[in-house]
């Protein structure tokens, strides 16, 4: 036998003694398993990833600079970008040589380029880090060396992509912590800063694990030891002298002091570790407090208290961040959180009045959001800021009831300008909510034909098991208005709605869909009646079945307090 072929089954011995393996490419990840969405789908879920962690970068201490860059390299060999991802992984070995995932990964992509010298080079490196072979490499602690690879493991899982239901997302974050937890086993040479941090990245895994275990309704008897254990990692942050890290690690204390009231008995880690009489309003305050001299900082809480609904307080806290740094150049954060802000409290009151259980929304929160969102489109424009800029000139163009008329044509082309200078990336052309919202725009200009268009392309581009079905849903309403305009005859209509009715059944959850044709057939009970005949003449029964079943569920009752499937467009 050859000498490699000999050294490379020695090898493969030792790693199978092993307690852990180091790189990105071998974890337990939707990222690392076939894709199971078009290429075109996969790959814009991964840039959309990779930017979020491009701003991770930003805050992230030099301590998880590395495990960033190593997950950035790992994106980049996703997306067929090999130079790049070896640029990433080198970048780290450069910063930190004794850096395992980094010389594992670059071993595979040197694999992957069919460079063997240099892939030979990085396996000698890293048997030697890891303690398998002599060198000069092998200096220093292989214990901590291995709790650093798998503290960068485990926190590689809050960035996973392709989750198909909330199951899948629990067991990957679950996974995440059981590498942390591992990682730990190494780290009694660690210093306790950095596994501060770790404490961190942990508590943000389990805060998202819960609020996940809370969506499915799990009984509170198996979230209780994950609440207390958070509590006790969070007890262990606020000891940080990172002011990011304290900071978000009090906003996190809030938001489980008030998860406590989701028990039928306080969890005992509340009085355990000191948190009986706290107000989790003064956990907000104080991270505010650590904050205050801080623009990224406070951009951070601002966008944790908007998703929290604590929306005065969110832009309270951007206030502050503008006050300190108003150059939207350097804090266009702050602009654009400030202005998703407004978006979202003018679609909640336009939800109320839809429903008939509000006034009129107030439209100065569009003028807010155009205003902001101006400042930053003039010196640093991008795909998001378009993205809401558009969203915000569509709703200024239509009646501020049932959004079927135009109020303001300048607005709606004003609109369709914007999500036009979107859609020329190749990212935004893959998003379903800049083609919801382009149909949205055309069909009140009463254009039916290319809003149809558009909103079978928003179902093309969404997720399997989405439950954004407001694309399916206005796709029915501009059919059925072509149908009752003469436009479609009714082979066509039937034909277009067995179709897309088809796909839809692919896409979302059934509950949604019926969901949506309840939505559809409540505005438009007499077309969805002659729909219905038409279908029945053809003998395309699926639709009209569905509609009965939605008909008997709302009769039922069945349908209360189901939340409809409205995209975040911001």
């Amino acid at each position: 036998m050859a000498e490699p072929e000999a050294a490379a089954e020695d090898l493969d011995a030792l790693i199978d003694d092993l307690d852990y393996l180091p790189g990105h490419f071998h974890l337990e990840m939707q990222l690392n398993f076939e894709p199971r969405s078009p290429a075109s789908l996969r790959a814009r879920d991964l840039k959309l990833q990779r930017e979020g962690l491009r701003q991770e970068l930003e805050l992230a201490t030099a301590l998880q600079r590395p495990a960033v860059r190593n997950l950035l390299g790992a994106f980049a060999f996703y997306l067929e970008e090999l130079d790049e991802a070896r640029e990433r992984f080198l970048e780290v070995a450069r910063d930190d040589p004794g850096n395992l995932n980094a010389w594992a990964n670059l071993v595979h992509v040197y694999g992957r380029l069919g460079q063997e010298e240099e892939e030979e080079e990085c396996v000698a490196r890293l048997t030697a880090l890891m303690g398998l072979a002599a060198g000069p490499e092998a200096a220093g602690d292989p214990q901590v060396r291995a709790a650093r690879c798998l503290a960068e493991q485990g926190y590689a899982h809050g960035f996973d992509v392709g989750c198909a239901s909330p199951e899948e997302r629990a067991r990957v974050l679950a996974a995440g912590i059981a590498l942390y937890d591992k990682a730990l086993g190494y780290s009694q040479q660690v210093p306790m800063e950095e596994k501060r941090g770790w404490y961190f990245t942990m508590a943000t895994l389990f805060i998202r694990l819960d609020g996940i275990s809370l969506e499915l309704g799990s009984e509170e008897q198996k979230r209780l030891p994950a609440f207390n254990r958070t509590l006790a990692l969070l007890r262990q942050v606020l000891k940080s002298s990172d002011p990011h890290h304290r900071a978000v690690a009090w906003c996190y204390l809030g938001m489980l002091l008030e998860r406590k009231d989701t028990f039928s008995t306080t969890p005992m880690g509340v009085h355990d570790y000191g948190y009986s009489g706290t107000d989790p309003l003064d956990c907000f305050g104080k991270a505010i407090e650590i904050a205050k001299d801080h623009p990224s900082i406070l951009n951070r809480l601002a966008k944790i208290f908007h998703f929290l609904g604590k929306q005065d307080m969110a832009i309270g806290t951007c206030n502050m961040a503008l006050d300190i740094l108003r150059d939207p150049e350097l804090n266009w954060q702050a602009y654009c959180t400030r202005a998703k802000i407004h978006i979202r409290a003018y679609l909640h009151d336009l939800e109320r009045a839809k429903m008939g259980v509000g006034g009129m929304p107030d439209r100065n929160h569009l003028a807010c959001a155009k205003a902001d969102l101006e400042e930053v489109v003039e010196v640093c424009p991008g795909l998001k800021t378009y993205l809401d800029i558009g969203q915000v000139y569509y709703y200024m163009g239509v009646d501020a009831v049932q959004e079927l008329m135009a109020v303001d044509e300048a607005a709606l082309n004003q609109a369709l300008v914007f999500l036009a200078k979107a859609g020329e990336s190749e990212l935004g052309a893959t998003l379903p909510e800049l083609q919801l919202l382009r149909g949205k725009c055309l069909r009140i200009k009463g254009e039916e034909a290319n809003a149809a268009a558009c909103f079978k392309r928003t179902v093309e581009l969404d997720d399997a098991g989405s439950s954004h079905t407001e694309g399916f849903g206005c796709l029915l309403e501009v059919l059925l208005a072509q149908w009752s305009q003469a436009q479609l005859s009714d082979g066509e209509l039937g034909h277009e709605v067995d179709a897309w009715l088809l796909r839809a059944q692919g896409k979302y959850p059934a509950v949604c869909l019926r969901q949506e044709l309840q939505r559809v057939w409540r505005g438009h009970t007499d077309e969805v009646l002659g729909l219905a005949r038409a279908l029945v003449a053809q003998g395309r029964l699926t639709l009209v079945r569905l509609l009965f079943e939605t008909m008997e569920l709302e009769g039922e009752g069945a349908g209360e307090g189901l939340a409809r499937g409205h995209r975040a467009l911001s």
